[in-house]
């Protein structure tokens, strides 16, 4: 797909460039393969294992000298030069052949071979190269003898080794893996007479050379043809119809590009080529065989890599053909239309850039393989969020905790659909893609290759003498893989026109095929995207302040969007919401307001929402999970039709040039030297130059292609384009130059920087998150971002710090590179540990224990320890895989607010550091990592539960201390107290706590955030009244701390009589004295005091609050539970602190309960309780007069009557309070709290036992206090266990 286009280009081909073997420079081995070999030594030297097979690559002398790689050069290029698009000597002369010179005898397989490759420059956009390898004889003495030199010494050493004894002698001898010399010698030895013979008398010795077109847009099976006919011209025994540089002429400077949505033909050597271009309102070009990879892959697996893709994790294919690396990379990306890949693109990495696959950024590379080594040898630097696609083994390695796409099973089935059609194996099938790789480009002259050099059979020399339409024929038969040899001629005119129609079906199909899968994927994101428009956040500045605030700017409302997103969507979606290409695709959505300035995949992409949304209006389908089949296949394919059938415009046919005579003679077999004169400078008068000649013409072209492809239309707009896909990436394609060490540096540096702006702009990105939700919530239940979203930031935070741990790795051990060097640390310490010294290794001394306030001084605080925290993962068993430890240790380490300090603490420890990473590693650049720590200390002013929330399933030490109140201490207390800790997930059951200390450790499965403790007690012995001031519970691994405040007594005959409480919690802060904590948020619940809680004593102490306060305070109260439930059901906070917590609901209704209630005499308290049970007994009585008739009244009065008795037939020793709190819950529950304050307000009791000013008496206030309450009734509550124990209703 065509993502950047070099904007000046009008003609088919820029370049045409020779490569092979410059017989003046003679051999030189490929310095930079000597280069990675130079590194890899080193890394033995350094007692590392290496870090990539090292089968091919550098002079590397077990290598038979027929099997290593020697420098190829750029022979020629025509033109030399052209404005648009100026020539990159290097880059071309390493992806054309990406592993150098290679050398063969007349007995090794010599097929030529195709790929392409692509050039990212640095403004992203890019150019395609198209090249075909083969063979030829080498001619020059000096190169075969010095091949054979080089295997007389290579024979003598391969002697020695496998003569020598096994011990080794130094650094160089363990080079070779040990044990190869004596368990092969045998095979060794006769592979030495088969192979690495080469007889300078006896042999024949040939080479590789390239053909290849640069060209500004990817026409792959056009360039491909192109090139086959050049080479079977120069292997065919008749010299072709014209000289080659006609052909060559006309293809750079006579053949135009196809305008958009139309047909092109033009003339190769043998026969006419066709090539088209959709246009604008189409998906955009794309001219590889899509089949390839499902047949390589099966759907399954490219379903999974595709998912890799849209996620941004790093991909690394891995294969023995660039064609397929190419192929793979290419689809891949096609398939994500309207998203572009932003990241680092490189689909063949030479062998002299394999340090690149250190870099700590998202990739999408291809690494050829030699075909001799698997997956095991391969030792890639970071693995935690690799993606590795073995593309010739059918089989892939995922990453762990990749989400599913979204309907997979459904779309798996479609595009099934869609590929049997065609006949393609959904399975995938690597034999008949083999066959569709290699035999197409069986040209038929080489099938005798291996009797005589290149000469063809004679069959197929007599033929193509005989009769010239066979050569039309032998353009079907490279694409089929036929052998001539079987083939029947029949010399009539049916069978050539049969021909003609099948080499255009083949190709045909091959269109059909792909724009079907490309419909069907496009069509996904059309729908799930349908109302994306919806969720753009225009920016209120100008463009120019909008730039420069771009890191800072949220340019889409995923939280929104994500909440109208059906259930099983969001693990993908809220991932994806945060990818690059999402953000770009945003960006350009915002700059783009009219469809004119619309990028062209923009334009598509919004024609295709805007339809589906007009169906959607009759029949509404959008944001369900209803899966809709892609239905504009038709449409697509017969555009295509229709140009292949009708061709639009035909070029110049290729013409004799104006060449000296004896020009354009030369061998069978060898690419000629070309005439420079005739090809550096195109026509100067032909209609079609003429018409492009205006500058004014080429510019508003330009535009045009621009508006396809790069889509911008004009130079600030490229540059802020640019600037806002640069974000997160510098570097799309590593420069392919020779590699000096500074230019590594400077690509290391690079990376460096842009690791810390991606560190930055994350820990923004979560802060905003956070205390965006945190300051509107305040005070209102407690603060989370949709969990699903948080746990997406978090996934991105620990892949962050995976990318830099292993940026820059000497030693690369198990998948995680935190997590390995984390244990490189444990160890260390605790071989310094000092036995009987300070307690477990690794710990801080008291000092650093941190300080917590209020209740904190109950409980000693817990050590902070990097090393506990490790133990602690290291003992959970569910945790099965170093990246998944790591990943555990990071939310836990969150959680506690330790990150920065765990991480600081690790790398403080410069000796391991130097140890383990190279000098340019991020983990080495002292500023960097210092500003990193300081990112990351950031965290500290929120409260995470990522780890908590997380593990569910894990087993958990709490620890229970209560509080006796100082001022009436327990000492003296004989009772046996029990409590029993309820959390959002579980409750613990009953726990006796021990009387003398009245402190616990229980371990037990995680409770989630603790809600309510109850607490009580046996009610023996003498002295059984009790005054608790609160209960403290600790998680005993994340150091979350919760205080329950009770204030009360649990006695009979004291305070309300109660033997036990229900108390609810909330989190304490941790204070430490230490400047390194940052001020934080307020805490999640902050209240001004204990209005609820005072010891009712005297009724003077308590807090009087006038009607309007009460009021206020109900409608609070009521408003804090309405909100709870507009929140999606996962960020919903605990219920029972809005019920029962300060300033909950139970305490708003005991206001206004308690405002003018009569206080009969001093020293005898009153309790609501009381009044509600004489006003029971009041009912209970009229009930049996039937005083009143009213079958409503009769109802309510019934259900309050049945809720009174059934609390307090309890078996529970709840007192007074702990009754009147359990009636408010159960009336919530059950929406029957209005009737009841109605009921109340009219029974005479009320009148009897409040003060005429009181609130219940005043009717305006009780109507309004009725509409409030009634709010309640749309809301399903349900209560915790904790709260209605032993209430049977």
């Amino acid at each position: 797909m065509t993502t950047g286009f070099s904007s000046g280009s009008s003609r088919f081909a820029d370049y045409f460039v020779i490569c092979g073997l410059d017989t003046e420079s003679g051999l030189e081995p490929d310095e930079l393969s000597a280069l990675c070999q130079y590194i890899e030594d080193t890394k033995f030297r350094d007692g590392a294992r290496g870090k990539l097979a090292r089968s091919n690559e550098g002079e590397n002398f077990e290598q038979s000298p027929l099997r290593r790689t020697f420098k190829s050069k750029v022979l020629a290029h025509y033109p030399d030069n052209v404005e648009w698009n100026p020539f990159d000597q290097d880059a071309v002369g390493m992806l054309c052949m990406p592993k150098g010179l290679s050398f063969r005898t007349q007995v090794d397989s010599r097929e030529p071979q195709f790929h392409s490759f692509i050039i990212t420059r640095e403004d992203g956009s890019r150019t395609y190269g198209f090249a075909l390898t083969f063979f030829e004889e080498v001619t020059s003495k000096q190169i075969c003898s010095a091949m054979q030199t080089l295997y007389h010494m290579h024979n003598a050493e391969q002697y020695d080794i496998l003569h020598t004894p096994t011990t080794p002698h130094g650094p160089e001898d363990q080079r070779l893996p040990q044990p190869r010399p004596v368990l092969h010698a045998a095979p060794a030895i006769s592979r030495l007479q088969r192979f690495n013979s080469y007889d300078i008398s006896r042999d024949t010795l040939y080479v590789s050379k390239c053909i290849c077109l640069i060209t500004p847009m990817a026409f792959a099976q056009a360039c491909r043809k192109v090139l086959e006919q050049l080479h079977q011209a120069v292997t065919s025994p008749q010299p072709p119809p014209l000289p080659l540089e006609s052909y060559i002429y006309n293809i750079l400077y006579e053949v135009p590009l196809p305008p958009s949505g139309r047909s092109l033909k033009f003339s190769g050597v043998y026969g006419p080529i066709v090539c088209q271009r959709p246009s604008t309102s189409e998906l955009p070009l794309f001219d590889f065989a899509i089949s390839e990879m499902f047949n390589l892959l099966g759907v399954e697996n490219v379903l999974q890599l595709f998912t890799c893709a849209l996620l941004e994790l790093q991909i690394l294919l891995y294969s023995q053909h660039y064609q397929r690396l190419m192929a793979v990379a290419e689809s891949i990306t096609a398939l994500m239309f309207p998203f572009q890949w932003q990241h680092v693109y490189v689909p063949i990495l030479p062998a002299s850039l394999l340090h690149f696959l250190d870099a700590p950024v998202p990739y999408l590379m291809g690494l050829h393989s030699n075909g001799q080594d698997d997956r095991t040898k391969l030792e890639l630097p970071q693995e935690a969020n690799l993606c590795f696609v073995d593309i010739d083994n059918h089989f892939i390695e995922l990453p762990e905790e990749l989400p599913q796409f979204p309907n997979k099973l459904e779309f798996i089935q479609e595009i099934s659909e869609v590929l049997m059609s065609f006949g393609v194996s959904p399975e995938g099938n690597i034999h008949s893609s083999e066959s569709q790789g290699r035999s197409r480009f069986r040209s038929v002259d080489m099938v005798s290759d291996k009797r005589n050099g290149n000469l063809g059979s004679p069959l197929t020399s007599y033929l193509l003498r005989e009769n010239e339409t066979i050569a039309r024929l032998q353009a079907l038969v490279k694409r089929t893989g036929v052998s001539l040899e079987k083939l029947e001629v029949r010399d009539d005119a049916s069978c050539n026109k049969d021909a003609r129609a099948q080499c255009d079906e083949e190709e045909l199909k091959m269109h059909q095929l792909n724009i079907q899968v490309r419909e069907v994927f496009a069509n996904r994101f059309t729908q799930m995207f349908a109302d994306y428009e919806v969720f753009v956040i225009q920016p209120s500045h100008d463009k120019e302040s909008w730039f420069t605030n771009r890191d800072q700017m949220q340019n889409f409302d995923k939280a929104s969007f994500l909440s109208d997103q059906p259930e099983p969507y969001l693990p993908f979606l809220s991932r994806f919401l945060e990818t690059q290409m999402f953000a770009s695709f945003i960006d350009s959505k915002i700059l783009c307001h009219d469809d004119e300035e619309k990028e062209h995949t923009l334009r598509v992409f919004d024609a295709r929402v805007d339809k589906i949304r007009m169906l959607n209006v009759r029949t509404p389908t959008l944001r369900t999970s209803m899966y809709q089949k892609c239905t504009n296949i038709e449409e697509a394919e017969k555009a295509i039709e229709m140009r292949v059938a009708k061709i639009d415009h035909t070029a110049l046919h290729p013409h004799l040039l104006d060449m000296k005579i004896g020009q354009g003679r030369y061998e069978q077999g060898f690419f000629p030297r070309l005439q420079s004169d005739v090809l550096s400078t195109g026509p100067t008068s032909n209609k079609w130059a003429k018409r492009s000649a205006p500058a004014q013409w080429r510019r508003r072209d330009r535009q045009k292609q621009h508006a396809e492809h790069l889509y911008l239309d004009n130079d600030q707009r490229e540059k802020y384009i640019q600037e806002a896909r640069n974000l997160g990436t510098t570097i799309r394609q590593p420069k392919l130059s020779n590699l000096s060490p500074s230019v590594i540096a400077q690509t290391n540096w690079k990376f460096v920087e842009g690791l810390l702006k991606e560190c930055r702009n994350k820990t923004k990105r979560m802060l905003v998150e956070k205390m965006g939700r945190e300051a509107v919530e305040l005070g209102h239940g407690e603060v989370s971002i949709t969990g699903v979203e948080e746990n997406t930031l978090i996934a991105s935070l620990c892949d962050l710090l995976e990318r830099i741990w292993s940026h820059g790795l000497q030693v690369k051990q198990g998948k995680s590179a935190l997590w390995s060097h984390l244990l490189h640390y444990q160890d260390s310490k605790e071989k310094n540990a000092t036995p009987g010294g300070l307690g477990p290794p690794g710990f801080i001394h008291d000092t650093e224990r941190r300080k917590s306030d209020g209740g904190g001084s109950a409980m000693p605080p817990l050590r902070i320890s990097l090393i506990q925290d490790m133990r602690h993962i290291q003992n959970i068993g569910e945790i099965k895989t170093d990246v998944g430890k790591a990943r555990a240790w990071v939310r836990l380490s969150m959680e506690k607010k330790l990150l920065s300090r765990h991480l600081k603490q690790l790398l403080s420890d410069h000796e391991l550091t130097k140890k383990l990473y190279k000098r340019y590693a991020f983990l080495r650049c002292d500023d960097e990592k210092e500003q990193f720590l300081y990112h990351l200390l950031s965290f500290n002013a929120v409260d995470y539960f990522c780890f908590t929330n997380v593990f569910t399933t894990i087993m958990i030490p709490y620890h229970v201390v209560i509080v006796p109140s100082k001022k009436l201490g327990g000492s003296m207390f004989t009772a046996n107290p029990w409590v029993c800790v309820s959390g959002e997930l579980s409750e613990t059951g009953v726990l006796q706590v021990p009387r003398n200390t009245l402190e616990i450790t229980f371990e037990c499965q995680n409770l989630g955030k603790l809600t309510t403790v109850q607490m009580g007690h046996d009610n023996s012995g003498l002295y059984a009244k009790w005054l608790v001031e609160s209960v403290v519970v600790r998680n005993e691994i994340t150091g979350h701390t919760y205080k329950f405040p009770c204030g009360r007594w649990l006695g009979k005959g004291i305070d309300d009589g109660s033997l036990e409480r229900i108390l609810v919690g909330e989190l304490m802060t941790p204070t430490t004295e230490n400047d390194e904590r940052m001020c934080r948020t307020p805490p999640m619940q902050q209240s001004p005091g204990m209005m609820r809680r005072f010891v009712t004593i005297s009724p003077s102490s308590k807090p009087k609050l006038n009607t309007g306060q009460i009021q206020e305070g109900v409608g609070e109260a009521i408003n804090g539970i309405v909100k709870h439930f507009h929140k999606p059901e996962k960020e919903r906070g605990s219920l029972t602190l809005l019920l029962c917590g300060e300033y909950g609901l139970v305490w708003a209704l005991e206001q206004v309960f308690q405002h003018g209630f009569k206080s009969p005499r001093l020293f005898k308290n009153v309790f609501i309780w009381d009044f509600l049970e004489k006003a029971q007994v009041y009912f209970e009585s009229a009930e049996q007069r039937e005083a009143t008739p009213d079958e409503n009244w009769q109802t309510r009065v019934r259900h309050f009557c049945r809720f009174m008795r059934a609390i307090n037939s309890t078996s529970r020793n709840i007192g007074k309070d702990g009754k009147f709190q359990m009636l408010v819950c159960l009336g919530a529950r059950d929406h029957l709290l209005h009737h009841w304050i109605a009921l109340l307000a009219d029974c005479p009791i009320t009148s009897q036992m409040y003060e005429d000013t009181a609130l219940i008496k005043d009717r305006s206030l009780v109507n309004s206090l009725i509409r409030v309450l009634q709010t309640l009734q749309e809301f399903n509550i349900t209560l915790e266990a904790s709260l209605v124990k032993g209430v049977g209703i």
